[in-house]
């Protein structure tokens, strides 16, 4: 018999599967469940983009796409983030089309990190930082964040952390699981660090377009200095609901951009083809889409942070994204506990804050990209958990 252990990738083995998809797992074999667990957009994808992929089929454009993706999509793509964002990058050169935002993460991690090397990863975060990090030979080095300064990433915290074998630091604003969002006065310190330590950044910009402040969105690479260092990466999963489509795309300086481009020719070849099409009428036409959406999600980010505040769940504000992350330390549950409890009795999943990292503990993660419907009886549901308690 075998012994795989002594034949598989040891650190590989060691990474801890994603906490995120336990409580799915739990109420998908579950009846008259109301999961707020999982990030993905309630909306269909707009029938317009949805129509543009139908027709690249019907038209029998199945072929591979070039490496990089569609000329004309990176074009869009160009378009949409100098229109957005007031960013400008080469088509040609400085656009990488991926399977989703995530591989666009791996392949910067990937080109950018050598065995030994030092990335730097506020927390709570999304998930797949730290095993990516650590798949690539690196070393991650946790800054966790404060509830009490709105889970935002200082200059000072950085500062503390850089050492001479620091690479890379991942900006993920706004930001998964606490819906926190940093200014633009509070990225251009975060940027003269950058600069002045010589540090690579990735930025994790797939949330951009929920942005709730007055002010929106700021793009890393905007600031003074930061474009020739930092890969920007985002897609169409949230702002445009095409989570199932799996596209994303990093946009960067050329040296790097190649790199990734290199990587990804041999692990994937090209992001699919009748995404791509899709993708193309996102970009063209989808603004007003992605404003509606946008509008909704206001709506329940307010509906729902004035429930849980009420039932006493203290909740700070957020700014961005769709992600709630409330404080369960009143119940004197763990995150874990509070959460199996809650699925058990009242058949509410959410998903128990240390699955983003340690300092996640004592708080929970709740999606609001559920409908109205949905979160009004989810609330329901906590109140009479928490009176019961």
């Amino acid at each position: 018999m075998i012994d795989y252990d002594k034949l598989v990738n040891t650190t590989i083995k060691g990474i801890k599967p994603s906490g995120i998809r336990k409580f799915f797992d739990i109420a998908s074999e579950m009846e008259d469940v109301i999961s707020l667990s999982v990030g993905e957009p309630d909306f269909h994808t707009p029938w317009h983009i949805r129509e543009a992929g139908i027709a690249s089929l019907e038209k029998g454009r199945t072929r591979y796409t070039p490496n990089r993706g569609f000329i004309q999509l990176r074009q869009e793509v160009s378009s949409f983030l100098l229109r957005h964002y007031g960013v400008e990058y080469l088509p040609e050169k400085e656009i990488l089309v991926t399977v989703g935002g995530s591989e666009a993460i791996d392949l910067c991690v990937r080109s950018l990190v050598n065995p030994g090397d030092e990335v730097l990863i506020p927390e709570p975060s999304f998930v797949c930082y730290v095993p990516i990090t650590q798949a690539a030979g690196g070393v991650p080095v946790i800054i966790e964040t404060q509830p009490d300064n709105g889970f935002k990433l200082t200059a000072q915290q950085l500062e503390g952390k850089i050492t001479d074998k620091t690479k890379l630091l991942i900006m993920p604003y706004p930001n998964n699981p606490t819906g926190a969002v940093m200014s633009r006065a509070e990225l251009e310190e975060i940027a003269k660090v950058a600069e002045r330590r010589n540090l690579l950044v990735l930025s994790d910009e797939i949330y951009a377009a929920l942005t709730y402040t007055q002010a929106g969105h700021t793009t890393f690479s905007s600031l003074p200095g930061m474009r020739e260092r930092t890969v920007v990466v985002n897609g169409f999963s949230k702002a445009h609901s095409m989570t199932g489509w799996r596209l994303g795309y990093a946009a960067g300086p050329q040296e790097i951009i190649s790199l990734m481009t290199k990587l990804h020719q041999f692990a994937i070849m090209s992001a699919p083809t009748t995404s791509q099409y899709a993708a193309i009428e996102a970009l063209k036409n989808g603004d007003e889409d992605m404003e509606y959406m946008r509008g909704q999600y206001d709506m329940r980010r307010r509906l729902i942070v004035d429930g849980l505040n009420k039932m006493g769940l203290r909740c700070f504000e957020p700014q961005g994204a769709f992600y709630v992350f409330p404080s369960v330390k009143s119940t004197g549950l763990t995150s874990q506990e509070f959460c199996e409890r809650l699925i058990y009795d009242k058949h509410v999943a959410v998903v128990p804050g240390d699955a983003f990292g340690a300092s996640g503990e004592g708080f929970v993660r709740i999606s609001y990209s559920y409908s109205i419907k949905h979160i009004t009886e989810a609330l329901e549901r906590m109140e009479a958990f928490l009176q019961a308690l």
